[in-house]
């Protein structure tokens, strides 16, 4: 049997990982768990995938690079080394591969994850330079590669609506919650509690900093409860991405300073915690590929309100509750409701803790394979 030689550069994953990061490491330490003869070699910053490195794989390291200077060493010097190290499949796990003409005739395939073409479906969630970029090498990633994955049947709805892509050519793998994502013990919530000076009742906001996450108006809602009366506090928890700064603007404008706090980057070591200390995890995103948090949450037995459109109501199935992220009056009722109601939100922990068991990172690592054994035997 000959041994199918994989390669996945996971050069662009920062040391704060999120969103595509995450899916990246899980993805890998997933298939370096599989059975088989393939050999992975990971690309990736020092220190970040060093833990997962055996006996099957092995990490050559990328120093840290402007987005630039990886770009091109992404187009000119990672070919040079995958012809080298004599590498059957190329995984690209977030939009951009090698595009070179001289790799189309080689025995090298390329197989890409889109996870999600936002850019080009909301374009002002983002700043134009990050658009334009995106927007270049997903279209060209494209046109270069020979097999792609999508995190959802929505995802790939949209790339071979935008993308003109062969709807064939197009996996629909999903992520799932990480094993350390199950229901924190009193212990663990209390130690996390008194490290981040948490209340011992609170709403969980999670994701990073960006307008996508509608946090704006997930805002609003609160603030018209707690006019209301419902004195429970918003526990914000994401990184700083781009154009935030409105909604610190709100928090201080509706006067809300006390009630809503900004924790900032959450380790994944506390996540589970933080997710199983909230008594909800509100997730009204305009649009996600996946939505991660929606079952990340649910592994650890917590409530979950979302968005009814794109991936989250296909992730979340009937165990959220789901709701308009456009309307602050949708989004209000919701949100009172779950407050409000214990019984409801006992059934969302039971149907939840069942929907997040349906996925695996073992098989979206098995499925995933699948796509680098197809792709290495096209002709």
């Amino acid at each position: 049997m000959t041994v199918l030689r994989i390669a996945i550069d996971a050069s662009a994953v920062p040391q704060r990982m999120a969103g595509a990061a995450v899916y990246t490491y899980q993805l890998v330490r997933a298939l370096a768990a599989l059975p088989g003869d393939q050999r992975l070699v990971v690309f990736a910053r020092p220190g970040l995938f060093d833990d997962l490195a055996g006996d099957r794989l092995r990490v050559e390291h990328v120093r840290p690079m402007g987005r630039a200077m990886r770009l091109g060493w992404e187009q000119a010097l990672l070919p040079l080394q995958l012809r080298r190290e004599r590498i059957d499949v190329l995984h690209s796990p977030h939009h951009h591969t090698p595009v070179a003409a001289r790799l189309a005739s080689g025995r090298l395939r390329r197989v890409v994850t889109f996870h999600d073409v936002t850019f080009l479906l909301l374009p002002e969630r983002y700043p134009l330079i990050r658009r334009l970029y995106m927007s270049s090498v997903t279209r060209a990633s494209a046109r270069a590669a020979d097999a792609f994955i999508a995190p959802s049947q929505a995802v790939r709805n949209d790339v071979v609506r935008k993308l003109g892509l062969p709807a064939d050519r197009v996996s629909v793998i999903p992520e799932a919650a990480a094993p350390a994502y199950a229901p924190a013990d009193g212990a663990a919530m209390a130690s996390l509690r008194q490290r981040y000076g948490l209340p011992n009742r609170y709403l969980l906001s999670v994701g990073s900093l960006e307008p996508g996450k509608n946090r704006a108006r997930l805002i609003e809602a609160y603030a018209r409860l707690h006019h209301e009366g419902i004195d429970v506090p918003l526990m914000v928890a994401g990184q700083r991405a781009w154009n935030y700064e409105g909604d610190f603007e709100l928090v201080r404008r509706l006067g809300l300073d006390q009630q809503v706090r900004f924790l900032g980057y959450v380790p994944d070591e506390d996540l589970p915690a933080l997710y199983s200390g909230a008594l909800l995890l509100a997730f009204p995103s305009l649009y996600e590929g996946f939505g991660l948090p929606v079952l990340e949450a649910m592994a650890c037995g917590t409530p979950v309100l979302t968005s009814n459109v794109s991936a989250t109501a296909e992730v979340a199935g009937d165990a959220a509750l789901l709701v308009d992220p456009r309307s602050v009056d949708a989004l209000t009722s919701a949100l009172g409701r779950l407050l409000t109601d214990d019984a409801l939100r006992a059934e969302l922990r039971r149907r939840g803790l069942a929907r997040a068991a349906e996925f695996s990172w073992e098989r979206t690592a098995r499925e995933t394979l699948t796509v680098y054994e197809q792709a290495a035997a096209r002709s």
